[in-house]
């Protein structure tokens, strides 16, 4: 178990350096991320927000290691963020850099996501957007 973690780190370490995410963490704030969501959800895309969201509510709880926690903040930055490598406006790729950042923090966390974030999560997405979003989920 141990050598699947430290290839999962290195792989993400490697993402990580080449969309320079460590200075996305200072871009972080939830009212951000919300504003992007809001904002975002047609060009993003639902499957995005919900992965989002997800590590949103990891970096919330207190049971998470700060090491976890810390390791999700800089890539919800990145997605916030208007300046990244893929510029968010550019028709069909503009959210691709952001969903290769969040998958690979996904892939860090994925131990802490449990049925109660996935959960949150899709009660977040229910609030913003209908009970037909979260249909489309499943």
């Amino acid at each position: 178990m141990k050598d699947t973690e430290n290839t999962i780190d290195m792989e993400y370490d490697e993402k990580y350096k080449r969309y320079n995410v460590g200075k996305y963490k200072d871009k972080y704030s939830e009212q951000g991320l919300f504003d992007k969501i809001s904002g975002s959800v047609k060009k993003a895309g639902l499957g995005l927000i919900y992965k989002a969201l997800q590590l949103f509510y990891v970096a919330q709880n207190p049971k998470v290691p700060m090491k976890i926690r810390a390791a999700v903040i800089a890539p919800l930055g990145y997605f916030i963020s208007p300046v990244d490598l893929i510029p968010d406006i550019m028709p069909v790729v503009g959210f691709s850099d952001d969903a290769a950042i969040i998958a690979g923090a996904i892939m860090i966390a994925q131990f802490y996501i449990n049925d109660d974030i996935r959960e949150k999560a899709k009660n977040t997405i229910r609030k913003l957007f209908g009970d037909s979003a979260v249909a489309e989920l499943q």
